[in-house]
């Protein structure tokens, strides 16, 4: 099936300074992401290449995508935010400026901004998003203000540009405006070269790439093998999201948004040659909380701008933050040793080759912690007899105990779960657990409240009837 990165698996082997980089990172780590929140603030507004899956609209609260926003912060508010949000979730460990357009077409904004964050927050990691066009122009910057991630979003290694020109419109470059295939070619070259400078640097990269049936879907796997090559550190496998309603050039021409299993199938052959990350959730321009949660509606300009730099400086408390991390390691700690040589590469989860998917609900903290009725994802993963392996998240767009008058909401789970055999969740209801069943799905709830990993392991060998004991504890 796939080949997501996650936990000891993906660090075997692992330089001890990459993995101190990643650690509590949870965009670079999956282990990390149950435990430690970002923080994304909407301060670059100026995009200089056009997307045909991008339409950056704001005030645009109910939707989880790359690009929205509710509101536009200058880089002081931004910085008196990170401090404030800071000192409310003191699990923050990120702050990254990924838009709503694009940081490095927006330098002023962005750099001010991570000056002022650098100089009163110095315990976070600082993150930026780019298409790459301004990337070579602004390495040694990053470098000044410590900023050792950044992703860049890289959709095709065509050099004839054929591809690129089917997805990019236009670029603006140089104070000048290219199209068609020149366009593509010119944005990559730049790509590849500001890339190959950062791995220069010691800057680590997530490349995000869009899966978009019907133009690189089967390209993707050569931009896996360019991304090797060059050293990028983690690939994201994004499902292009193309509903009709978000105006974008490819929803308005009919192009589907990919699903799940498309998904699954481009990063199985990108995992073959790259770390793949799994747990995205492509996530909005101005989110705030852990990766799967948006809480960026409780931290609008009005809560903290009026309140002075020292004042925020208190708040933010950086010695309480440090005690707060300190006992999520020590959680972390205990998880692991719960979890402990579950996580195997795909060719050692089964030894018969059969393996089947899990589907989990979860609140985080790597537990399973959530009620079935009001779930709005779920985590999904490959197991077998000898271990298991996170593939994806699987969003739906109602919660089953908020559906829609005169509908079943269970039939979106059944669709959205149609090749997963088993839901372990913290508690469900009879009448969707039966609704379940008749579908082919068993829900179980006898792993509620236990570590994710040791419980989806301990209830694949319970369904392949294996006389092997795991302890979940």
């Amino acid at each position: 099936m796939s080949c997501g990165t996650s936990g000891s698996v993906a660090e075997a082997g692992m330089p001890d300074d990459v993995k101190d980089m990643i650690h509590n990172h949870p965009c670079y780590s999956e282990g990390a992401h149950h435990h430690y929140a970002r923080i994304h603030v909407a301060v670059a507004p100026a995009c200089n290449i056009q997307c045909n899956y991008c339409n950056r609209k704001y005030d645009c609260s109910n939707e989880s995508r790359p690009g929205v926003t509710s509101e536009r912060l200058t880089p002081e508010d931004a910085a008196k935010k990170v401090l404030f949000v800071g000192g409310e979730v003191q699990r923050m460990s990120v702050l990254g400026i990924a838009g709503p357009g694009d940081a490095l077409a927006n330098p002023e904004k962005t750099f001010d901004t991570f000056k002022m964050v650098r100089e009163k927050a110095p315990d976070l990691k600082l993150c930026l998003s780019t298409n790459g066009l301004e990337l070579p122009k602004y390495v040694d910057e990053m470098v000044k203000y410590d900023i050792d991630h950044v992703t860049v979003t890289i959709n095709s290694v065509d050099t004839t540009g054929e591809i690129g020109s089917k997805i990019y419109p236009w670029i603006f470059y140089n104070n000048k405006r290219y199209y068609g295939k020149e366009a593509a070619q010119i944005l990559l070259e730049r790509q590849l070269e500001g890339m190959k400078m950062l791995v220069e640097k010691g800057i680590l990269i997530k490349a995000n790439s869009v899966l978009i049936p019907g133009v690189n879907e089967k390209h993707l796997p050569e931009v896996a093998k360019k991304l090797k090559e060059i050293g990028v550190f983690l690939h994201n496998i994004m499902p292009i999201i193309s509903e009709p309603e978000y105006g974008t050039k490819f929803a308005i021409d009919g192009v589907p948004s990919a699903t799940p299993q498309e998904q699954m199938e481009v990063q199985e052959a990108c995992g073959m040659d790259m770390k793949i990350m799994a747990h995205c959730r492509q996530c909005r321009a101005d989110a705030v909380g852990l990766i799967g949660e948006d809480r960026g509606a409780e931290f609008t300009k009005d809560v903290f701008s009026t309140m002075t730099f020292d004042a925020l400086e208190d708040h933010y408390n950086v010695e309480a933050r440090q005690d707060a991390h300190a006992k999520i390691e020590e959680f972390r700690f205990f998880l692991d040793k719960a979890n402990e040589k579950v996580q195997k590469e795909k060719g050692e989860l089964s030894s018969t080759s059969e393996t089947i998917l899990v589907a989990v609900t979860t609140a985080g903290e790597g537990m399973i912690n959530q009620h079935f009725g009001s779930v709005k994802e779920f985590l999904i993963y490959e197991a077998g007899d000898k271990g298991i392996k996170f593939i994806q998240h699987r969003k739906i767009t109602t919660e089953y105990c908020a559906g829609p008058d005169g509908g079943n909401p269970i039939d979106e789970v059944i669709d959205v779960l149609k090749d997963v055999k088993l839901i372990l969740t913290a508690k469900i209801g009879g009448c969707p657990q039966e609704d379940l069943k008749a579908a082919g799905l068993t829900a179980i709830q006898e792993y509620a409240f236990q570590p994710i990993e040791a419980s989806v392991l301990k209830a694949a060998q319970t369904y392949f009837d294996v006389d092997k004991a795991v302890e979940v504890n």
